[in-house]
C-alpha cells in the first residue's frame, strides 16, 4: 500500500525532535483527519541550517514530516519556498490518493514557518 520510501521514513524518521533556540516554530493540523505536524527551523545566513519535525497521525503524515525536514535542511530560504507538494509526493515514491493530504500538511507547515522567518 505504501512505497518503500514512505515506510522507511515512517520506521526510521530523520530529523525527529525540536531545534533548540529555533528561528521558526510552527504547528499545524488537518481538522478533517486529525494529523498534526510541528516544524522547527534554525536559519544561518539565509540557509536552513537545521530542520526538525514532530508528527502525530497516519503513516504518510509522519513520513512526509521526516522527508520534508531532510529535504529542506541545507537549502536557502528561497529554494525552500519553491518546494512543492508534488515534489514531496514524488520523493515519497507516491502516496495513495486518500493520503495526499499528508504532503499538503507538510508544505502548508513549511510555508507558515517561512512566513514566520520573514517577519
Amino acid at each position: 500500500m505504501y512505497s518503500p520510501e514512505v515506510l522507511d521514513h515512517f520506521e526510521h524518521p530523520r530529523n525527529a525532535g525540536e531545534v533548540a533556540n529555533a528561528d521558526a516554530v510552527v504547528q499545524m493540523s488537518n481538522p478533517a483527519c486529525g494529523d498534526a505536524l510541528k516544524l522547527t527551523l534554525k536559519i544561518d545566513a539565509g540557509i536552513i541550517a537545521e530542520a526538525r519535525f514532530l508528527a502525530k497521525g497516519c503513516v504518510p503524515a509522519m513520513a512526509c514530516g521526516s522527508m520534508l525536514a531532510e529535504m529542506i535542511q541545507g537549502k536557502t530560504l528561497e529554494a525552500a519556498a519553491q518546494f512543492s507538494r508534488d515534489e514531496l509526493v514524488e520523493a515519497s515514491g507516491g502516496l495513495p490518493e486518500a493520503s495526499s493530504h499528508a504532503a499538503q500538511l507538510a508544505i502548508d507547515t513549511l510555508r507558515a514557518a517561512l512566513k514566520q522567518i520573514k517577519k
